[in-house]
């Protein structure tokens, strides 16, 4: 990338020696008056606003890199673009009138024996740039899970650095994304609108958060705050009508995708919004007596020896309410030893602890397991060796409940019950609120099983559904005939 910067640079300074004329459109009167004389003038902005586009790609893997590289880097950058756009707007004055013109002005300011190096180096600097633009989608799909704006994915880690990741779902989504519009507008000039467009909403709804983070923050400062706002949104503004004539060009290719993608969004969080309504926790003191009643029940069966129930609570005296429905509500499940399994991912690549508390002497366990973010969560192998802890110490029996006589030391078996909560059929649902509970279904199906995040299988793991109510209950008028 530097040398496709310095390249840029040097290309433009060779046209500027010779006619250096053109660096008087540093004055901004120039500009002024060329959009108060020209009738088209406002049109024209549309296609001046392609010369600010592209540089962004920096900023887009700001994540990886760092706020401290990315502002050293732009100077850099910035001199390097404006010496290479005044270096073509020079090549343009040069031209005679009458003579054949280039409507690829950067590839003619390249000398013929050097043109073979420029789109060699340009094709990598497209590749790198690509690259920068998908790790910097991986980073906001990430931070979209991780503020529960978006279903669960499966994220790999190709380095020590927790910051650099890699979600295979969205990079086959972007592959189909960039095919399906390779044939849309099959000629990259014709992605110019639908670019510029795009590019245009981004500035102006960076600037309104940029806006409101700083009302927020400099709560003193509102007049300094919103003078800076109204300087940045005038600009942004100003270009952003200036494309609305390629909406039918190409643009609405831009609105429609940021429609979709919002829509999705919209409604994901509002079905998360309906869950949020019911209680997601009880005390695990308030079921220590059903525990009791099933576990002392001679005639109810044992379901496995040991019982694992991965809980998103963190806390030890409290458990998922969708548990406590799974353990009692329903069939109850017997075993020798309960597992209610918190596992907690860490800024660490490496590195596997836990921690446990006894909720019922020799009989159930609350488990706390940290590991490092490039660990893999083989959790059965991981529980069978806490297992092994506890029975050497003597917190438990260790043994297999389905074989008394166990001369043959048959080792304890384990079921894991991995839960999904579902919205009740017989709640009132408004509209709105069913075609919410939809789309969350449609985007959960193309996340993360629970199943495959904790690499478990059907050997020896079940998926329950436990209904939830988060509506009124639908009244139903019924008789009893005699």
């Amino acid at each position: 990338m530097f040398l496709w910067f310095s390249t840029l640079g040097l290309l433009g300074i060779h046209q500027l020696i010779q006619n250096p004329n053109v660096l008087k459109a540093i004055n901004p009167v120039y500009a002024f008056r060329f959009l108060v004389i020209y009738p088209s003038a406002l049109w024209i902005l549309g296609a001046v606003f392609l010369c600010t586009t592209g540089a962004e790609a920096l900023y887009s893997d700001l994540g990886h890199c760092g706020k401290r590289n990315i502002r050293i880097t732009w100077f850099f950058v910035l001199s390097m673009l404006l010496l290479n756009y005044f270096g073509q707007a020079a090549y343009c004055l040069s031209l005679l009138p009458g003579s054949e013109v280039d409507l690829f002005f950067f590839y003619a300011t390249v000398p013929p024996r050097l043109l073979p190096y420029i789109i060699g180096i340009a094709t990598i600097a497209t590749i790198i740039a690509s690259q920068a633009l998908i790790t910097g989608i991986f980073t906001l799909v990430n931070e979209a899970i991780k503020l529960k704006l978006w279903t669960n994915l499966k994220v790999k880690y190709p380095s020590t650095h927790k910051g650099q990741i890699y979600i295979p779902f969205i990079n086959y989504f972007l592959l189909i994304g960039c095919l399906l519009v390779v044939v849309l507008f099959k000629k990259s000039r014709n992605m110019e609108s639908a670019y510029g467009l795009a590019i245009t909403i981004d500035m102006l709804m960076t600037s309104l958060l940029m806006g409101y983070l700083m009302l927020v923050n400099f709560k003193n400062r509102k007049i300094i705050t919103l003078w800076i706002f109204t300087i940045f949104i005038s600009i942004e503004l100003t270009f952003f009508i200036s494309n609305l004539n390629k909406i039918i060009h190409g643009g609405w290719f831009t609105l429609l995708l940021a429609a979709v993608l919002f829509t999705l969004l919209l409604f994901y969080h509002k079905a998360r919004k309906l869950r949020s309504k019911v209680a997601e926790y009880q005390k695990m003191e308030e079921i220590h007596p059903l525990f009791l009643e099933v576990i002392n029940d001679a005639h109810l069966p044992y379901m496995a020896t040991n019982l694992v129930f991965p809980t998103r609570s963190a806390r030890t005296s409290f458990i998922d309410v969708t548990i406590v429905h799974s353990l009692f509500y329903s069939k109850p499940k017997k075993a020798a030893v309960y597992w209610f399994l918190h596992i907690d991912v860490t800024n660490s690549p490496y590195g596997i602890s836990y921690t446990t508390e006894t909720i019922i002497p020799k009989r159930s366990f609350f488990v706390k397991l940290k590991i490092g973010f490039k660990e893999p969560h083989l959790i059965d192998l991981m529980m069978k060796s806490i297992h092994q802890d506890l029975k050497l110490s003597g917190e438990i029996c260790g043994k297999n409940v389905f074989f008394e006589n166990n001369a043959n030391e048959i080792p304890a078996d384990f079921k894991y019950v991995l839960i999904q909560s579902r919205v009740a059929t017989d709640n009132h649902l408004s509209l709105q609120e069913i075609l919410a509970i939809r789309i969350y279904r449609l985007l959960k199906s193309t996340g993360l099983s629970a199943m495959d995040d904790y690499e478990l299988d059907n050997t020896n793991s079940i998926e329950e559904k436990i209904p939830i109510n988060v509506a009124k209950i639908e009244e139903i008028a019924i008789t009893r005939n005699s």
